[in-house]
């Protein structure tokens, strides 16, 4: 199925698929389990549109390329453009509020770190950004105090709550702005809180977002 923006009751929205600009190491509880530095300033790095799959079609991982770990993410899509932005900017810009899959080929990412190589194959291979249908923003009133989870065949493994960020949705927004124009369209990804690990073929998966719930599966 061709990937498309919509609303929770399944309309379209009038907004074309652009790219989703991504931050890295945004939860300081997901950058201990990782033994990751904490960094000094946000991580940024894009998945290309072809990255972006609905969340209700069976998630297909990439063979052969060593394990895929799950990081689930509060989305945020973006309806306004913003270039060298402020919070407020940012804020009014929101079209919606989603979770998605920041899906990682977890072994060639360290592979590629090790060697100091930048992370897309690991990170923007086609499918690699499952998301939810978004949420209008007055339908999530407190997006920066929002729970967010992930169970993975009946199992918890990720819970989380946005208000942990290191840096706020609508700072973060604002700064992507002064390195990349975000184009109405555009898909910003904000952090994976702890919890982090591997996903198998048939796989169940069930997201939550504040009281929402979605369901998605792996082929």
């Amino acid at each position: 199925m061709t990937y498309q923006h919509r609303y929770l009751d399944g309309s379209p929205l009038a907004l074309p698929v652009g790219k989703v600009v991504c931050i890295g190491r945004n939860y300081l509880d997901h950058i201990r389990e990782l033994n990751n530095a904490v960094p000094e300033t946000p991580i940024l790095f894009m998945k290309p549109a072809t990255a972006l799959a609905n969340l209700d079609t069976p998630i297909r991982l990439p063979a052969g390329r060593g394990e895929c770990h799950h990081e689930v993410e509060l989305a945020v899509l973006v309806g306004r453009e913003l270039r060298n932005a402020n919070a407020e900017m940012a804020r009014v810009a929101v079209a919606g509020y989603g979770i998605g899959l920041d899906l990682t080929l977890r072994d060639l990412q360290n592979d590629l770190k090790k060697k100091g190589h930048p992370w897309e194959t690991a990170k923007a291979f086609d499918g690699a950004c499952p998301l939810s249908p978004f949420l209008k923003p007055d339908a999530l009133p407190e997006p920066q105090a929002t729970d967010l989870a992930l169970q993975v065949n009946g199992v918890w493994r990720q819970q989380g709550n946005t208000r942990l960020m290191m840096i706020g949705l609508f700072d973060l927004m604002a700064y992507m702005s002064t390195h990349f124009t975000l184009q109405p369209g555009d898909v910003v990804l904000t952090g994976t809180p702890a919890g982090v690990g591997p996903l198998h073929a048939g796989d169940t998966l069930l997201l939550r977002l504040a009281d929402h719930g979605f369901n998605a599966r792996l082929a």
